[in-house]
Parts: C-alpha cells; sequence; structure tokens
C-alpha cells in the first residue's frame, strides 16, 4: 500500500487558474496547486529547493520532486502549444496561526504585519 501524500503548505492561491496560447489549442497541461507553488518559491521568489522544503513543510527531495514536475509540465505546454490549468494537488492553503511566511505574501500575515503589502 503506498505512502498517503502530505499537504504542502500553500500561502495563497494563483490570480489565474488557466492560460492559454493564442493558437487557441484544445490540449490542456494541468500544473497542480503544490506545482504552482515551488515554481512561484523557487523562480519568482529566489527560494532554495531546501528553503522551499521548509517552507511548504515536506521533505527537500519532496519538493525537489514536486518542482521538477511542475517543469516538465510548463515545458510541455510552451513547446507544444497547450493551454496551461492551474487546479488540484495535495495542498492546505496557509491558516494565518503560524509564524510570518517567508515569502511574505499570504493575505492574514499581511493583516498582522508580518511581511511585505
Amino acid at each position: 500500500m503506498p505512502r498517503p501524500v502530505k499537504c504542502r503548505k500553500v500561502c495563497q492561491l494563483p490570480r489565474a487558474s488557466e492560460f492559454r496560447p493564442a493558437c487557441g489549442s484544445d490540449c490542456i497541461v494541468t500544473l497542480t496547486v503544490d506545482e504552482y507553488e515551488s515554481i512561484r518559491l523557487i523562480d519568482k521568489e529566489g527560494f532554495s529547493q531546501e528553503e522551499c522544503a521548509h517552507y511548504m513543510q515536506v521533505a527537500r527531495t519532496t519538493a525537489q520532486q514536486i518542482y521538477n514536475s511542475a517543469r516538465g509540465k510548463i515545458a510541455e505546454a510552451l513547446v507544444g502549444g497547450a493551454a496551461l490549468r492551474i487546479e488540484g494537488g495535495a495542498y492546505r492553503l496557509c491558516d494565518g496561526d503560524e509564524a510570518c511566511c517567508s515569502c511574505g505574501g499570504c493575505k492574514r500575515h499581511r493583516q498582522k504585519g508580518c511581511g511585505p503589502g
């Protein structure tokens, strides 16, 4: 029996959940919310994989697997001209009860005066 998937902490849902190429392709590649979060943390926020893992509350190897899967899907969508949809995955939204989010993106933490925004 496989080990159950541990929920990954996500600060906020993406602003847009779907991206479509101008050519109007019918193919869709689905990126999970936790994969989106790993791309956001590592590529946009500049986190290391270790920092990303700590933030998402998973092992570093798990963060690396999530990130590699996300990059592969993004490449597939870009090269193949497919739409990219962000949905699903094993995640839980930040509840604002823990210490300040290191990225400062959580709306509840910004209201508490933690981080930028």
